[in-house]
């Protein structure tokens, strides 16, 4: 079990990332909430039964660990899984790219949440799944959180 989840997060590290860098400004914040996503993943991980896309169920609890108040850990608490010595970061993308995060950390959380599910290719029914709105609600959302984002972006 240990080697499929290790194996998981290889793959799909690049979804933690995202919620990483849209939630969390410093690298620092950002790789202490890269290790709780894992680690509720982890939790949750014996769980899984399949019934949703593994990207969605990753989106889901990384969204919602995003979301809740860091809460102080103990520091003798050790993580059942041993990950990798360093988890890659993902490449530093273009001057529009880096333009476009700027906009979209300015976004309330909620917003943030349903435009990362948008932007991954996630239906309007899986992104309703995932943040637990009404698929006609996403599209709503979506029209406004654009709008919001052009703004910011003046174009």
């Amino acid at each position: 079990m240990e080697e499929d989840f290790l194996q998981m997060i290889r793959q799909h590290q690049a979804v933690i990332h995202k919620v990483c860098r849209l939630y969390r400004d410093t690298r620092e914040d950002r790789e202490d909430l890269f290790q709780e996503i894992v680690y509720q993943l982890w939790k949750a991980f014996p769980a899984f039964e399949g019934r949703a896309k593994l990207s969605s169920w990753m989106y889901r609890i990384a969204l919602n660990t995003a979301l809740a108040s860091f809460r102080k850990r103990a520091p003798d608490i050790t993580y059942p899984v041993t990950l990798p010595e360093r988890i890659a970061d993902p490449p530093a993308g273009d001057l529009q790219q880096e333009q476009l995060f700027a906009a979209l950390k300015q976004l309330n959380d909620s917003d943030k949440a349903i435009i990362a599910l948008y932007l991954e290719d996630m239906s309007y029914q899986e992104i309703a799944a995932i943040i637990g709105i009404d698929e006609n609600y996403v599209g709503v959302k979506l029209n406004r959180i654009k709008t919001k984002i052009k703004n910011i972006l003046k174009i």
